[in-house]
């Protein structure tokens, strides 16, 4: 176990890390094939909980100051890790395509933002 406390800035970098990740799983793939790509959807569903959970250990007067549902967020993490036998691995694509984008933004500008990154 770690004696040192994650940083938010840690935080939102391994939530760009995931992006990251879940954009090289599915990157070139089209719908139908990730459909069909138990791996790929299972490592997918990982970084998003890592997402999920990453977003959680943010401090709210960083979040507060922009304009994010961040409660989809973690609800997703809550999603996958404990109603997981009711994923829609169609919404998931979704998801990926529609969503992470405008995370990635936001993300990314939080860490220009308030830590000159």
């Amino acid at each position: 176990m770690r004696d040192r406390k994650i940083t938010d800035r840690e935080r939102l970098k391994h939530i760009l890390d995931a992006i990251s990740a879940i954009k090289k799983f599915t990157g070139k793939s089209s719908r139908n094939e990730f459909l069909g790509d138990r791996k790929t959807i299972d490592a997918t569903l990982f970084q998003l909980a890592v997402i999920g959970e990453a977003i959680i250990h943010v401090s709210e007067e960083i979040l507060d100051k922009y304009d994010f549902p961040w409660y989809k967020v973690r609800a997703l993490r809550n999603f996958i890790l404990h109603e997981y036998h009711a994923i829609e691995d169609t919404v998931i694509w979704e998801t990926i395509n529609k969503d992470l984008p405008q995370l990635k933004r936001i993300i990314t500008l939080i860490l220009q933002n308030e830590f000159d990154i």
